[in-house]
């Protein structure tokens, strides 16, 4: 005659055909819903800016590390007005130039090298695209946004606020 437990002094659970602990109840967040993303470097979170002429933080968006740049830039441009929007080539899509042509701005950015038909764009006024670079080297000056030591989006984003918040007082 078998025992219903087994031999370590457990109960065997899968004699009663219920589910155990991972099968039932909530599923756990795991990456996706922290703004974390496997790309070729490991997992990693991307910091989409907005930023002024000097490369001062304006508004900020946390995605997965896989995702795409293009396809928030929608989201991300959506209620502000600008003369020029720069970009680089990744933000080079029809989309994203046709959000930036109903903001009533030119889209500054070098075509994509793909393009069958490629967009002409100013290349002295994409030099001013070295202070939004700039910005982004000021941001990762501060250690937890460089390595990312947050576990959840919700606490990496305020942590990318304070930095924002930071660099605006040193103005």
């Amino acid at each position: 005659m078998a025992s219903s437990r087994c031999r370590f002094g457990m109960g065997d659970d899968r004699r009663y055909r219920r589910p155990g602990s991972p099968a039932f109840g909530r599923s756990k967040g795991g990456l996706r819903n922290q703004a974390l993303g496997r790309s070729r470097g490991g997992i990693s979170t991307k910091i989409h800016l907005i930023s002024d002429a000097h490369g001062n933080p304006l508004d900020f968006l946390l995605t997965p590390g896989q995702a795409h740049e293009s396809r928030w830039a929608e989201t991300l441009l959506w209620g502000w007005k600008a003369e020029h929007v720069l970009g680089d080539r990744a933000y080079d899509g029809d989309p994203v130039r046709k959000v930036i042509a109903a903001m009533g701005a030119e889209a500054v950015m070098p075509p994509h090298p793909c393009r069958k038909h490629p967009a002409t764009y100013d290349p002295h006024l994409y030099k001013a695209r070295h202070a939004i670079e700039n910005g982004f080297a000021k941001l990762k000056q501060f250690r937890s946004l460089a390595t990312r030591f947050d576990k959840t989006a919700r606490s990496f984003a305020a942590q990318v606020a304070l930095a924002c918040i930071v660099l605006w007082l040193r103005l």
